[in-house]
This record gives structure tokens, sequence and C-alpha cells, in this order.
């Protein structure tokens, strides 16, 4: 079967970013463009925290959705290192590798594994709220929280709600890698938004990895199915003897050194080796 032609466009995308080091740039296609007329409409105002009648009522049936798609995406994914969060006592920033719109269901399916699942939230990106269908629908409503330019949002909604979760002892999933990069295995750069977050409301960041192994079935798109295994590290907290700045970066290189570390183990390859189809993309 022919791959499929947009997958192909996106994967040369990932080649030229990886190759010229851009790790976090967007390769998708077709991503919707947010202006600042459309962050005053959708994005200031947005019900982070479900208060409203209509968004609670959408926020269930949306959850009772995502359980249903993370029990398909997830009956063969294993997960190791689970015991490093069973008696985690606090609210937590989860970071994960991004490479598929569903690879949230594995940390979903992690959250049901130890009993959290309703207490997990998941930062987006604005530009998510403009998708249409029942993907936009999930975006808007399954408790995800746009991260956004617009400094009053920041100031007046995000920061408050992300302070509620964790005084509540709720996880925070944010993709410190930024945008999507379709089946791509090896951790990318990280951005320090998760960090600062976490020495801002001082809990601990939980580095999660997911593993793709390829099946002998091949998509719809004409590349093998993979299989996920989920790799719970081990807890990073905030070096409270470090300053602000220095405690949010020693955060990020902690965590994305224990990924690195994690993924040449995994997949016996250097994370300097140049950029190669057959080995980087998973399902090729």
């Amino acid at each position: 079967m022919a791959k499929d032609e947009e997958r192909l466009k996106v994967i040369q995308n990932i080649k030229k970013s990886a190759e010229s080091g851009n790790f976090n740039s967007k390769v998708e296609l077709g991503d919707p463009v947010i202006t600042d007329e459309l962050r005053e409409q959708v994005i200031v105002n947005f019900d982070t925290l479900k208060k409203k009648i209509k968004n609670k009522m959408n926020a269930w049936a949306s959850r009772k959705v995502a359980d249903i798609a993370t029990e398909m995406v997830n009956k063969t994914t294993e997960i190791e290192g689970m015991e490093n969060i069973e008696d985690l006592h606090s609210g937590a920033i989860i970071t994960c590798n991004h490479f598929s719109m569903f690879d949230n269901t594995v940390i979903r399916h992690l959250m049901r594994r130890i009993g959290k699942e309703k207490k997990l939230y998941i930062i987006v990106q604005e530009t998510n709220m403009l998708m249409t269908g029942a993907i936009g629908w999930l975006m808007k409503n399954c408790y995800t929280i746009p991260l956004s330019m617009n400094s009053e949002y920041i100031v007046n909604n995000f920061n408050p709600t992300i302070k509620k979760i964790l005084d509540k002892k709720g996880f925070i999933l944010i993709y410190p890698e930024e945008e999507m990069w379709f089946n791509y295995k090896r951790p990318r750069t990280h951005k320090i938004g998760a960090y600062h977050y976490a020495c801002k409301f001082d809990v601990p960041v939980v580095p999660c990895f997911i593993e793709m192994k390829e099946t002998e079935e091949v998509g719809k798109d004409g590349f093998y199915k993979v299989d996920y295994k989920l790799h719970v590290l081990e807890p990073i907290y905030p070096n409270k003897e470090l300053e602000m700045r220095a405690r949010k970066e020693d955060m990020r290189q902690r965590d994305y050194q224990a990924k690195v570390d994690l993924y040449e183990k995994i997949y016996g390859r250097s994370i300097e080796e140049k950029f190669n189809v057959e080995n980087d993309i998973a399902g090729w």
C-alpha cells in the first residue's frame, strides 16, 4: 500500500527541521491560524474550569468519549515505572513526547491505572480551539486548557487555573516539545513553560516517554501501526537552592536528559545521529 502523500510531506518537513536543529517547529499541514480578534472571542474568556452548566455537561460527555478512545488505542499499551508516581501526594506537571493527536490517551491510560483519571488536564495550543468536527469538540471540552499569547488571558485565567488544579492535587499534561511530529521516535528539545509552572507552584515534574513498537499491520495511511510502551520516570523536584531562573533551567535539562538517556537505551541509537527516516519515523 502506498504511503499517504500528506504524511510524506509532513515527514519531509520533519527532516528539514531536524537537520536544521529546529526541533520545536511546526511541521503539520493546514493548521488553523488565529488572529487577535479570534483570541478575544474564543480564548480570553474560555471556561477553563468548566463552571458553566453547558460546559460541565460537554466536559462530562467528552470525557466519556475520551475514555472509550483511550481503551481502543491502548489495548496493548504497556506501562513501566508506574510505581514512581503511585505514592505522589501532590499535584504535578506531566511532560511527554508528542507525536500523535492520540498520544494523550496513553497518559489518560496511566491516570486510569492509578485511579486519577478525573484529575488530568491537558495544555493545548490556542489554535486547537479553532478545530472543527469531533476532534474540535473534544479539544474545546475535554478538560483542555489553551495556552495563548494574550497577556490578559494568561494573568486572569490561565495562571489562576493552573494554581487551582495543582492546589487540588491535580495533574497537568504539558508537551514541552510544543509541536506534534508524526511518529518521531526521538525526544526533542524542551521549551521552558512546564518548568516555569512547576517552580512557580512548587510541584514536581513527572517525565514520561512513549516508546513506539512497529506491528505487522499496515494502517490506512500506508504506515505500519505501532504499539506503545509508556515509561514513567522518577519525578523531578525544583532545587530550591537555586535562584528561580536557574531552578527552571535545571529542571528542563534534567527532564530532557532523562528522556535522552532512555531513548538511547531503548533504541540503541545516539541522539546526535543524523536524521534517518527508517530509524526515526515509527511505522515506516
